[in-house]
């Protein structure tokens, strides 16, 4: 069954523009979205998603009351949740292959709990801009496609992309907002940004670099965040883009070199050191080939926690 907005069949294919030019509802929402204050979010009770991650939870859970991501430029930021049960999915896109996540997205709310229950699947869709290379326009436009595209009904409550999340400054684009934080308990959707996005960041984003797929980071069911086992094929001219300037590690290594927030070079640099200092994980970082795992302690910061059999 297909995309809806306010309970009547999306047509596709269309700009986000004109999608919401024909829902007021939708462009409404998009404006207060955008008129929000960025606030700062803490890590007590944060589960922060990087890029080509997803992250799923559900109200009871007694650890995570925040999923959140930023550093969005040209990549999406998608929440799914069930008004029934309360799940929630959010995941940051980069368009790398959204014909696979999508139904990872769609599965990971399912395996949640018993879908036949009361209630309906509501998207959020942010992020992305005017790029120059026009990625945003083709990330939105695969994303609506393929939630189209699943069985079930899903209701299109958010949408700020692209040309709606976009602001010209000195003739250049911008994304108006970078990042975004959804409360699992209210359900409320805020422009966010974050100090804290670990743990293990920079592994995270180094899989991420190195071209990994979208996967699932977190198990609700035991409140566990779960991070590898991993393994990469050592990142070609690592040295080479190390001496590099700011400029061209911008040029070369963003999809909007223009428009990245103020700690991308930096951001780079140290995942390039990490993959510098570990250009096959799989003996290094994750002794016997296990995954390592996290729980969130009494005072809402992630602990590390032993292996299985270890």
């Amino acid at each position: 069954m297909p995309l809806l907005v306010d309970g009547r069949r999306v047509r596709l294919p269309q700009s986000a523009g004109d999608l919401v030019r024909a829902h007021p509802l939708l462009e409404e929402r998009a404006r207060l979205l955008r008129g929000q204050s960025v606030q700062q979010v803490g890590p007590q009770g944060l589960l922060y998603v990087q890029q080509r991650e997803l992250a799923v939870t559900s109200p009871k859970d007694g650890s995570i009351s925040i999923l959140g991501s930023d550093d969005a430029t040209t990549c999406h930021i998608v929440v799914l949740r069930h008004t029934g049960n309360g799940a929630t999915c959010l995941t940051h896109c980069d368009g790398s292959d959204t014909k696979a996540e999508v139904p990872l997205i769609m599965n990971a709310i399912k395996s949640f709990s018993d879908h036949t229950q009361c209630g309906r699947l509501e998207a959020h869709l942010v992020g992305g801009f005017n790029d120059d290379r026009q990625l945003s326009q083709k990330l939105t436009h695969q994303l609506l496609s393929e939630f189209d595209r699943q069985e079930d009904d899903i209701h299109l409550v958010t949408l700020c992309v692209t040309e709606l999340n976009d602001r010209e400054e000195n003739e250049s684009h911008f994304p108006i907002i970078y990042g975004i934080a959804v409360n699992v308990k209210t359900a409320e959707i805020y422009r966010a940004s974050f100090q804290d996005r670990g743990p293990e960041e920079e592994l995270r984003a180094a899989r991420a670099l190195t071209g990994g797929p979208m996967i699932s980071i977190y198990d609700a069911k035991i409140e566990q965040l779960r991070i590898g086992p991993y393994s990469w094929m050592p990142f070609p001219h690592v040295d080479f883009w190390l001496q590099q300037d700011d400029k061209q590690i911008l040029e070369n290594l963003s999809t909007s070199p223009l428009a990245e927030p103020p700690h991308f070079v930096e951001h780079i640099r140290s995942t390039l050191m990490f993959l510098k200092k570990h250009p096959s994980p799989a003996n290094t970082l994750f002794p016997g080939n296990k995954a390592l795992l996290y729980k969130k302690n009494e005072d809402g910061l992630w602990e590390k926690i032993s292996s299985p059999g270890s």
